[in-house]
């Protein structure tokens, strides 16, 4: 999904996670989703278009990647204190994912997370290796 990142944009990408997921619980997807556009909207500003591409894997995985224009802003982990009201996002997503990382291109990166697949609810609730989502994640 192209989108760009605006606050009103987290919410709503919640919503049609939700949706696509039908019937799969999947907080730890939306949580690391919100984290990777919030740092976007923080760290690059609002209105930054980026690319959003959520996809199961060949491993039983759920990939998630957001890419931006910016190859040098580069992300970080920072230590928040107990009165700091930002930065814990990628902290977020270190706890939650299986893995992630940044890749870097000539005109721009991409930062992604690997998660477990999402629980199941009900009989037709999957994560397919490709989908609506974007392109295959067999890596």
């Amino acid at each position: 999904m192209d989108l760009l990142a605006v606050p009103k944009a987290v919410p709503e990408m919640r919503h049609t996670l939700r949706e696509r997921c039908g019937g799969v619980d999947s907080p730890e997807l939306l949580l690391c989703v919100s984290e990777l556009l919030t740092n976007v909207i923080v760290h690059l500003g609002e209105g930054t278009p980026v690319t959003l591409r959520v996809s199961g894997t060949c491993t039983g995985r759920v990939r998630v990647e957001l890419s931006d224009p910016e190859p040098c802003a580069w992300p970080t982990q920072r230590t928040a204190g107990p009165g700091d009201e930002s930065g814990r996002g990628l902290v977020l997503v270190d706890a939650l994912a299986l893995r992630w990382g940044v890749e870097q291109g000539p005109y721009g990166k991409t930062v992604w997370c690997e998660l477990r697949a999402p629980a199941r609810r009900g009989p037709k609730a999957a994560v397919r290796p490709s989908g609506p989502w974007g392109r295959g994640a067999d890596r």
